[in-house]
């Protein structure tokens, strides 16, 4: 779609993209690794893209909408836990009765990012109902020097206190 998407941006010299990931992008989620590998792949796919973008005021960028009550969620949950883990199958028994994140969230986000005011926001990936959206444009510059809002690999110097083993 993004193919297909793209070259009427740049022919406006201007556009936003976004695609939809999701939280199992930035966890693990054992028996359910294709879900959570592919998106993982939105989610690199998004930051490769914006780079390919970068200058051209196309801005790419993915969100997590939070945990909705959807039809694959039925699906894991008639599974049952011996298929998807007893702790994963519990936790989406007690979404399913708690009602979900609303649509609403997600819809309020896609609504910013496809918004003037995000503007130069590109390549993140934005959870819906943990990230503080909204507050992001005062903090433009300092984002566009971070790898905040991205998946990344971890190193030790990263995390203070953590020391080299001998």
């Amino acid at each position: 779609m993004c193919r297909e998407f793209l070259p009427h941006l740049q022919a406006a010299g201007y556009g936003k993209i976004i695609n939809l990931s999701g939280g199992g992008a930035t966890a693990p989620l054992p028996r359910i690794s294709a879900y959570a590998a592919s998106k993982a792949a939105v989610v690199r796919f998004t930051e490769t893209l914006a780079e390919e973008c970068r200058g051209t005021r196309i801005d790419v960028n993915a969100i997590a909408p939070g945990a909705l009550n959807t039809r694959l969620m039925d699906e894991l949950i008639a599974a049952g836990p011996e298929k998807v883990g007893a702790s994963f199958h519990e936790k989406m028994v007690q979404q399913q009765k708690q009602g979900g994140t609303p649509l609403e969230k997600g819809a309020e986000l896609v609504t910013f990012l496809a918004s003037a005011i995000s503007d130069g926001i590109s390549g993140r990936l934005l959870s819906a109902v943990w990230d503080d959206w909204a507050n992001l444009p005062a903090r433009r510059s300092e984002l566009a020097a971070s790898d905040i809002y991205t998946l990344r690999r971890i190193t030790p110097s990263d995390r203070d206190g953590w020391k080299k083993s001998a």
